[in-house]
């Protein structure tokens, strides 16, 4: 197993284990909010679909461990999942490309219970430049490298026309993003030192697609 330690001396987790961590956020979240004290790896298993010795390796890694016969305590393994993930402080961002998906990523307030703050839009259409998407102000994208140079904005989302996706991307970096997140069905190419994740719902579709035709044959 490939792991390493960044300069904080802390462990960087296998990829598919950084996948799982929100999903047991989310059902010990709503542990929670059911005033629910204790749950067991067992409990999370069947409703998640996981096995109960792959969760507890997970949260293993974190330092976290169960008692034995009570499980993990909810308040104290929601609180350390959401230290971890980055969930438990603000992260501002930029959406370019303001067209249907730009704008739903702009108007899903859910991902501020997740710690990202969508703070501006960038786009190339007169049509929308200039206006609002409720407090989030779109602005031309001739104007993001000075636009960044005032705010310091950590991540860019790039739901950008897939023959665009490098370009805004390069333009992203340049302007002084240090993360991507990219919508585009393009695996973009970024510099040493810039955090990227492929987020594309095509590639979803087609394992969607396959799965039914297995299961239709």
């Amino acid at each position: 197993m490939n792991m390493t330690k960044n300069n904080e001396n802390r462990t960087i987790l296998p990829e598919p284990t950084i996948r799982r961590l929100p999903w047991y956020l989310s059902y010990v979240r709503m542990l929670d909010n059911q005033n629910v004290s204790y749950v067991s790896s067992t409990q999370i298993s069947k409703e998640l679909n996981v096995q109960s010795s792959q969760i507890a390796k997970d949260l293993s890694f974190l330092n976290i461990r169960g008692k034995t016969r009570i499980g993990y305590e909810v308040k104290s393994l929601v609180t350390e999942l959401e230290d971890f993930l980055g969930f438990d402080k603000q992260h501002n961002a930029v959406v370019i490309g303001t067209g249907s998906l730009g704008t739903a990523l702009i108007q899903d307030h859910g991902l501020e219970h997740y710690g990202l703050n969508i703070v501006a839009g960038f786009d190339v259409r007169g049509d929308v430049i200039g206006q609002r998407l409720g407090d989030v102000p779109i602005y031309n994208i001739n104007q993001l490298a000075d636009w960044q140079r005032e705010h310091r904005v950590s991540i860019a989302i790039l739901t950008v026309p897939v023959e665009k996706a490098q370009e805004v991307a390069d333009l992203a970096v340049s302007s002084g993003m240090t993360a991507l997140w990219n919508f585009t069905p393009y695996r973009i190419k970024t510099p040493e030192g810039v955090a990227i994740a492929n987020t594309s719902i095509y590639a979803h579709l087609a394992i969607i697609y396959n799965r039914m035709q297995d299961q239709e044959r």
